[in-house]
């Protein structure tokens, strides 16, 4: 007994550290802080969704909104669906050679976008021309979102997934610092708001591109032309994807109002969020997919039960939260939001569900396959949004986002059952 209890002291810090060991090496994974990144994007939408409600009214709010999204789907095409193929081209290169390849990448594609945007300014009827200060801060945030997602794509081809990490927490402190000072100074001018989103995106990102670049390291091999041609044939995936997720936002303007676009997105920005950590999870997974497709079989039934009761237990307690949250926490002016909480958090989870099934099947080598499955709920989702916006409101576009989601993940998981698997 004498011996036991004196081998306790030897044995315990040795367990301990080992506890310590596994857990600080877990950190450090690239997909830990990769999750660790979104999730902290998701915390400051949260925050700046409650400052934007509770300063702007729902006609500037919608405004806001409308300008994100325009940014959000500008940013897609420039970047031409190349961050994907980056980090399979460059793998393991150093920063500095990352960062020139990716830069010339998107020479040519942010050159074309600033072209278009000042030919726009110049070319647009007087009623859809927002005017010159608009269109250069929509053009020049989307600049920034353009190298924010190639930094994202440097850091994980180089191995930097930590200092990519610690610029989005340095991002986020000066965006929420720069919203709340706005908020306490009752600043109601829409584009005063994307000028905050600018300046936290613009700081540290070019600050972490700057330290990359005075790193010496060898040159990598140029594979752009590779990394090209990869990126668009996962093009239509990517902008169907973005098309899906934001249409609902540039159509509620045009075939109802800003104001209706406000209020909508108060509650689509929170049920957003549930699909986020299932999205994580089919990006960290995918490799391990591809081994078992490739070797004893990928058994697709488990992994899709097991996501389904995420969202069947998830969903209710969020749509329950969501819905007796509104008005304490935005205001009386949305209590119209209510009514588009179930229907968006039931699309919530239908989207966190499809995003398994179409990691499934890019696991299979179905890329294809994934690009019409995209393409299908972008072009049911927006015909449902033309038809139900009209006379329906906010109530249509909420729908309309349930019937596309639901169909984007019908016709992956048909596609799924068609090409096999193990069970």
């Amino acid at each position: 007994m004498s011996e036991l209890q004196a081998e306790r002291p030897l044995t315990e810090p040795v367990a301990k550290k080992s506890a310590a060991a596994w857990v600080g090496g877990l950190l450090r994974e690239p997909y830990v802080q990769l999750f660790a990144s979104q999730l902290l994007t998701g915390g400051v939408a949260f925050v700046a969704n409650i400052l934007m409600v509770r300063a702007l009214a729902p006609a500037h709010r919608g405004e806001v909104a409308l300008m994100l999204q325009v940014v959000y789907l500008a940013t897609q095409f420039m970047l031409l669906g190349t961050e994907r193929s980056f980090v399979a081209s460059y793998h393991e290169v150093t920063p500095a050679a990352a960062v020139k390849a990716y830069g010339k990448l998107l020479v040519v594609p942010c050159g074309v976008g600033l072209l278009l945007a000042a030919g726009y300014e110049v070319l647009a009827p007087h009623h859809y021309n927002p005017g010159l200060l608009v269109i250069g801060l929509i053009a020049a945030y989307t600049l920034v979102e353009v190298a924010g997602l190639a930094t994202r794509s440097i850091a994980i081809a180089a191995g930097r997934v930590g200092d990519f990490l610690i610029c989005r927490i340095v991002e986020a402190l000066i965006l929420l610092a720069l919203l709340v000072v706005l908020y306490l100074a009752n600043t109601t001018t829409p584009a005063i708001w994307i000028v905050a989103y600018l300046v936290a995106g613009l700081l540290p990102t070019v600050a972490y591109l700057i330290v990359w670049l005075r790193r010496p390291g060898p040159e990598a091999p140029d594979h752009n032309r590779l990394v090209r041609r990869e990126g668009l044939s996962l093009f239509p995936a990517a902008i169907s994807n973005m098309a899906m997720l934001r249409s609902d936002r540039l159509a509620l303007p045009a075939l109802a109002s800003t104001s209706a676009l406000g209020i909508y997105t108060a509650v689509a920005t929170m049920t957003e969020l549930l699909a986020w950590p299932v999205r994580a999870y089919a990006d960290a997974k995918l490799g391990k997919w591809r081994q078992a497709h490739n070797t004893d079989g990928l058994p697709t039934r488990p992994i899709l039960l097991a996501v389904a009761a995420y969202c069947l237990v998830v969903a209710p307690i969020a749509a329950g939260g969501l819905y007796l949250l509104i008005v304490p926490v935005f205001g009386h002016e949305y209590a119209q939001a209510k009514s588009v909480v179930v229907p968006l958090v039931a699309a919530a989870g239908l989207y966190a569900v499809s995003r398994v099934t179409l990691g499934l099947l890019i696991a299979k080598g179905r890329g294809s396959l994934v690009s019409a499955a995209e393409i299908t709920g972008f072009v049911v989702s927006f015909a449902a949004y033309l038809l139900l916006i009209p006379p329906f409101g906010i109530l249509g576009a909420a729908y309309g986002s349930l019937i596309g989601y639901g169909s984007c993940l019908l016709f992956a998981l048909i596609t799924n059952r068609v090409t096999g698997g193990k069970e």
